[in-house]
């Protein structure tokens, strides 16, 4: 689910929200994240966070990713959505993005002999 060009993480969506993101005709199991959406999506309401806090939260939103059963469709969810903030599926959006380059890369031919 995108709402205008700031992707909906999947802790902040209902389940049948993210069984229609991730394209799946049943409901899925609880992500993991949704027990705690401000460890993957940062906290809301103008708190500031100082790098070691950012850092520490992130490290164990991490953990949380590690361990949920819908992982991998949070994973392709991401790669879809090219996220510009938080924790998902495991991976920052900034490794996210870096992956998502990669990937491009990897799939766009090179057409610069071809007549």
């Amino acid at each position: 689910m995108v709402h205008r060009e700031r992707p909906i993480h999947p802790a902040r969506m209902l389940p049948e929200q993210q069984a229609a993101a991730w394209r799946i005709d049943h409901e899925p199991p609880p992500a993991e994240c949704a027990y705690d959406p401000d460890l993957h999506t940062g906290p809301d309401g103008g708190i500031i966070e100082s790098a070691d806090q950012r850092a520490a939260r992130e490290d164990v939103a991490r953990e949380v990713c590690a361990t949920c059963p819908v992982r991998a469709w949070c994973a392709l969810y991401t790669m879809q959505v090219r996220p510009t903030y938080g924790i998902w599926a495991g991976r920052s959006a900034r490794e996210w993005a870096l992956l998502g380059a990669e990937l491009d890369a990897m799939l766009t031919p090179d057409l610069s002999g071809v007549a």
